[in-house]
């Protein structure tokens, strides 16, 4: 039986044509959890205290780019966030890590200049950023540092992903 307007009356329920499924485990949106993000910031940024690296900021995106988590030590400069954030954001972008697309940029400057344009100013090829995968390999998202020298920044990120129990693809 059709309404006045020519629609099944659905007495309160969706037909199922419009009914919206579970999302199964292969369509969850982000596999990177709030909690690991958080834990690869506070071991990250312990390992940069107990190394004497100068305050740092460390940015964990998800495989999306978007931000999972972010953290800026007392004593770390204004743009640090900024920074560390462009260096995750781009890893993810190229699944490579920061010390990779920082080789390829010197390789090719014009092309990294104009990423870094059309990016909107997120792409940041410098060392300091390092993927996060899961056991698999996969993707999961990257932790970008700023503060410290490039390889003191990657080196807190890389100890912060694995102290997460996820593996650390710092390859060049």
């Amino acid at each position: 039986m059709y309404s006045r307007h020519g629609l099944a009356p659905h007495h309160g329920r969706a037909p199922a044509e419009t009914a919206i499924p579970a999302l199964t485990e292969e369509k969850k949106l982000s596999r990177l959890t709030l909690t690991q993000a958080n834990t690869i910031i506070e071991k990250a940024l312990a390992k940069a205290r107990e190394t004497k690296v100068k305050p740092l900021a460390v940015v964990v995106v998800d495989d999306a780019g978007n931000i999972k988590a972010a953290q800026r030590e007392d004593g770390a400069s204004m743009f640090r966030v900024d920074v560390a954030q462009g260096k995750a954001w781009a890893s993810v972008a190229w699944g490579a890590s920061s010390r990779a697309l920082s080789r390829r940029a010197k390789e090719n400057p014009h092309f990294y200049v104009t990423l870094a344009a059309t990016a909107r100013g997120r792409w940041l090829p410098q060392t300091g950023a390092v993927l996060i995968k899961d056991e698999k390999g996969e993707i999961l998202g990257a932790a970008g540092a700023s503060g410290g020298t490039g390889e003191e920044d990657e080196a807190c990120c890389g100890y912060g992903i694995e102290a997460a129990g996820l593996t650390a693809d710092a390859s060049a």
